[in-house]
């Protein structure tokens, strides 16, 4: 398919300024990290939600909402105090299929991390000679994966080294690293020229669409296909187009259009 760059273009900033306001986050996962005052609390509750950030947005909302309830006014406190063995792992799923068991893991895990880093920021944060995020996820897996896990627990961390688009952990590093009064902005040892699109089965469908993607599955040599695009459309912060796709997909612009 041949692209239109003008019109793709000029699609993108019609849609991004569109959604791209204040009463976004009301809708959004997003919200529940903006509640918060300190910085660990924030990168904590901002973990937890993007985790869980798949399915219907209205019960994604719901259960980030029952999920910070139980821990509290101080998410890192509530991680480095409570007494573990005493979480319920028996009772309803935090959410789909993120069990109270991957919830306590959770909770293990950060306990360790938060012994090791001031933050995790500095898990992330890319070294010398890196010009993305892909190893800084990495080193973010394999930082929680120190405690003891199972499978089902380590599915709910992806890995790039196997392909993953880790959709997930791309919106979470959206949220934190991007400062426009939306995203949070907390984390400054990143720059949001090296971020990546938070590719789920939507922003995939419609980058096809648009032509902008030609692959089929959506993994990690397709979220690099569409970054290269949206930093040629903006290479100092080429993450602000995701607030775009998601203006198109729920416009019903795809509907109504053939490119």
């Amino acid at each position: 398919m041949n692209i239109d760059i003008p019109h793709i273009s000029s699609l993108l900033e019609e849609h991004y300024k569109r959604i791209h306001t204040r009463s976004f986050i009301d809708a959004d996962p997003l919200q529940f990290a903006h509640r918060y005052n300190e910085r660990l609390d924030i990168e904590i509750v901002a973990l937890l939600c993007a985790t869980i950030a798949w399915g219907r947005r209205k019960m994604i909302l719901s259960s980030c909402e029952k999920m910070l309830q139980e821990m509290g006014v101080s998410p890192y406190d509530y991680v480095m105090n409570v007494d573990i063995d005493s979480i319920d792992t028996t009772g309803r799923a935090v959410h789909r299929t993120f069990s109270r068991g991957d919830f306590v893991f959770f909770i293990k895990a950060l306990r360790g991390i938060y012994s090791r880093y001031d933050s995790m920021e500095e898990i992330f944060a890319p070294r010398k000679g890196e010009s993305g995020t892909w190893e800084g996820i990495n080193r973010f897996r394999n930082e929680m994966l120190l405690t003891p896990h199972n499978e089902t627990n380590a599915r709910h961390i992806s890995s790039p080294m196997k392909g993953s688009a880790c959709k997930r952990l791309h919106l979470l590093l959206r949220w934190l690293v991007r400062d426009d009064g939306i995203d949070i902005g907390l984390w400054k040892k990143i720059s949001p020229s090296m971020l990546s699109i938070p590719l789920d089965v939507h922003v995939g469908n419609i980058s096809r669409h648009l032509g902008i993607l030609s692959r089929s599955s959506n993994d990690r040599r397709a979220v690099e296909e569409i970054d290269r695009f949206l930093r040629m459309m903006d290479p100092i912060d080429p993450v602000r187009y995701d607030y775009a796709l998601f203006g198109i997909g729920e416009s019903g612009y795809i509907k109504e259009h053939t490119l």
